[in-house]
């Protein structure tokens, strides 16, 4: 409890009570002391004396009456604000007392304006923060540690991390999407990882902000159910869907993911990330995304056919190859763009090549491997701008689906060593690094479906690990290949812990908002998956070749164009950075590179097309 000096005027006494009335009796009260005390001595003082002590009583009372009384108090936490306020706190900050947010760890007059700055009256400090805790960024964040705690992280050691913005604008575009859209988690925070990062765009371009909101508006979701039958007869129905978020720079393209965990909210942040990485690059193409709740995990190849072709009994609507144009993604492979492609030509009878994904083998080989083997690519040229090399460098690798795989199969040909692959739930460690025929047999076990335990019968050294994930691992470079937000916060101080100096992101948004802010605290450079995993999408320029002339290219020029793609992104993003204000060498700069050019490349196309 703190002690507080409260001043005390006649307006501040009860007002039940005459104050006047009180002041005079009390003089009465004092007269009638001195009187009899003076009878008592009078030989002592004489009638001049007592006269002039008289007088100078009168003054001194008069004088208490018209200065105010000071009165020490000890102010009390009510019992009803302990509930009220229990997300708050005191602490010092540079010696004064400051009232704190338990989740932001930030105190008042960061999260709204305070006239009288933190050297403003407690009552201003609180009330600051009591707006905060009506803001919906600190719902959110309560809503993620509820969240964490559910999953059974438990509560973290240090609360959420929400980051600061710099402007009433970029809090105001975050909080319009988070009132529009409560319950959709991943898009929300992929737009405020990419509002943070427009700031300095923001703040040179005020208009642009018009264009932003309109551009986190989908320009078209399509919802619908997707009935089919399995071996045994039984009836399922699952949920389709396809968003198409921008079409300013030209038709849809995305990819199709079918995993039990896809809803409205991921395939969102799928499709506007796939926005900003087709804009980031030279091609002149859309973002959308799509997919399903079907899980193509244990069934057989004709309850998978039986899925495809439901599903594409209502797609085939809405795509066309100048329109919109869909790919593989997670649950989506060779098999399943096959079934749809038949679907899709026997439907419309059009056998056009690049409005299902197709294309021919050369392309679909080098395309399969381009998003692996462009995060190898970029990660060389990220480690020679800091004199370093591939070769004898410890990395974790994270999934093992055709990224993963691909991204093993290139750094192995650099000659570094890569050290897991895992699966949903658990990873595989090989300490002695994997080579060429270790990758055989990791291929050949996920080819037949089999757990990552059957590699341990043959090599016994290698451990595998249940309910786990490779982020311990002491390492130099990390590729998370699986799936959006794979690493968390406790994840991220492991890495942190484990030496990682570099993070390659394979997957889409594969970090937490905490464990982001840990790995970027920790000066761990970062290269975005927008720019790193966007090899997959420079092949499509050389699709669209090959389809438009017949040529056939070979996987070698295919290659060398998929690394010259990968230098002119690095780049790119680079120079981008460096031009507002985040030089080259610095953790972020790649991560506000890579967002600021994608956004200013179709904010300008919005713009010139007058759709703002």
């Amino acid at each position: 409890m703190d002690d507080i000096d409260l001043e005390l005027g006649a307006e501040d006494e009860h007002g039940g009570f005459d104050t006047q009335a009180l002041v005079q009796l009390q003089q009465q009260h004092e007269q009638i002391e001195r009187s009899l005390h003076g009878a008592s001595s009078s030989s002592a003082l004489s009638l001049q004396e007592a006269a002039q002590q008289e007088q100078q009583d009168k003054d001194h009372q008069q004088g208490q009456q018209q200065a105010p009384r000071k009165k020490k108090v000890v102010k009390k936490w009510r019992d009803e604000w302990a509930d009220t306020y229990k997300w708050a706190y005191v602490a010092l900050q540079e010696g004064s007392p400051r009232i704190f947010c338990r989740v932001c760890k930030e105190f008042g007059r960061k999260h709204r304006r305070n006239p009288y700055g933190n050297e403003g009256s407690r009552n201003m400090q609180m009330s600051a923060l009591e707006e905060h805790n009506n803001s919906l960024l600190h719902k959110e964040a309560l809503r993620l540690q509820a969240a964490s705690r559910d999953k059974g992280h438990g509560m973290l050691e240090r609360p959420v991390y929400i980051k600061a913005l710099l402007s009433r604008t970029s809090e105001s575009i975050i909080e319009g999407v988070a009132r529009r859209d409560p319950n959709e988690a991943e898009f929300i925070q992929a737009v405020h990882e990419v509002v943070h990062t427009l700031e300095p765009v923001l703040t040179k371009y005020p208009q642009y902000a018009h264009v932003l909101e309109r551009l986190l508006e989908p320009e078209c979701i399509i919802i619908f159910r997707v009935p089919w039958m399995d071996d045994k007869g039984e009836i399922h129905v699952n949920r389709g869907f396809r968003v198409n978020f921008c079409q300013a720079l030209g038709p849809y393209k995305g990819g199709l993911r079918f995993h039990p965990s896809v809803n409205l909210s991921i395939i969102k942040f799928l499709a506007f990330d796939q926005t900003l990485k087709h804009s980031l690059t030279p091609l002149n193409l859309g973002g959308a995304r799509g997919g399903s709740d079907f899980d193509p995990k244990g069934k057989s190849d004709n309850e998978v056919l039986r899925f495809c072709q439901s599903f594409m009994e209502e797609l085939y609507r809405h795509i066309k190859a100048h329109q919109d144009v869909f790919t593989g993604d997670i649950g989506v492979n060779s098999r399943e763009v096959g079934y749809l492609f038949g679907q899709y030509r026997r439907l419309t009878g059009h056998f056009d090549l690049s409005s299902a994904g197709w294309a021919s083998r050369n392309i679909r080989s080098i395309a399969t491997a381009a998003t692996g083997y462009g995060l190898v690519y970029f990660a060389k040229f990220l480690l020679a701008d800091l004199n370093k090399d591939l070769r004898g460098l410890r990395c974790v690798v994270s999934g093992s689906g055709k990224v993963a795989i691909h991204a093993l199969e290139k750094l192995i040909n650099f000659g570094a060593v890569p050290v897991t692959v895992s699966d949903s739930k658990s990873y595989l460690l090989d300490d002695d690094g994997f080579d060429n025929i270790k990758l055989a047999l990791i291929k050949e076990i996920k080819f037949q479906r089999k757990s990552l335990r059957e590699y341990t019968k043959r090599y016994s050294k290698a451990r595998f690990y249940e309910d786990a994930k490779p982020w311990g691992e002491k390492c130099d470079l990390a590729f998370p290949c699986a799936t959006q937000n794979e690493i968390n916060h406790s994840d991220a101080l492991a890495l942190v812990n484990a030496g990682c100096q570099v993070l390659i992101e394979g997957s889409d948004m594969p970090c937490t908002t905490e464990a982001a802010e840990v790995i970027r605290k920790a000066g761990i450079f970062i290269a975005p998956s927008k720019a790193a995993n966007a090899g997959g999408v420079a092949i499509t320029d050389l699709e669209a070749m090959q389809n438009s002339s017949c040529i056939q290219l070979s996987a070698e020029t295919i290659d060398a164009q998929l690394q010259e793609f990968v230098r002119t992104m690095y780049l790119k993003c680079l120079g981008v950075a460096n031009e507002y204000g985040f030089p080259r060498g610095a953790p972020e700069s790649l991560v506000y590179g890579a967002n600021i050019a994608s956004f200013l490349r179709v904010a300008q196309a919005l713009l010139e097309q007058g759709c703002v």
